[in-house]
């Protein structure tokens, strides 16, 4: 008799459960790993992070809009920068009231007249501009100016450019 007896078993077949588990364990690590990174990166992107404006010297926030402080001009308060797509610069100044015109046509001489009626919040002379024109190292889509006669000598100009 040739066979098996004595309740004796089949040597058993050699199982590849390691191949497996190797093939299945690289996309786990690697979807582990794009999770982390993501992680990474929005917690230490500034940008994503930034929760109010940032303060930034005066002069940086109007040469992006094209311009620079007039003379005689004393800034009102800090100049800001805020943004994550758009960016958004402010700045306010207080300057000789007899200079504001001039100060406005040497900046943006290719600029319609100020406008005295139609300004927002209720300012006394106002300038939009959706093109500020090219300027050394202005990067603005579009600069508002607002400017309330603070009295016979003096005006607060209110100033903003911003990407769109």
């Amino acid at each position: 008799m040739s066979g098996k007896q004595g309740g004796e078993r089949a040597p058993r077949g050699h199982t590849r459960w390691w191949l497996f588990a190797a093939l299945m364990a690289v996309p786990a690590l690697a979807l582990a790993g794009f999770v982390v990174m993501v992680a990474v990166w929005v917690l230490a992107d500034d940008d994503l992070t930034r929760s109010g404006p940032e303060k930034v010297p005066c002069a940086d926030a109007l040469r992006f809009g094209g311009a620079a402080l007039p003379d005689g001009a004393k800034t009102v308060g800090a100049c800001e920068v805020q943004g994550f797509q758009d960016i958004h610069y402010r700045a306010t100044f207080r300057m000789p009231r007899a200079d504001v015109p001039d100060w406005l046509t040497r900046t943006y001489p290719d600029a319609p007249a100020p406008e005295t009626q139609f300004c927002t919040e209720d300012a006394d002379l106002c300038l939009d501009l959706d093109d500020p024109g090219d300027h050394p190292g202005a990067g603005a889509h579009a600069v508002q100016v607002l400017v309330d006669y603070e009295d016979a000598d003096t005006a607060l100009v209110r100033f903003a450019a911003f990407t769109m």
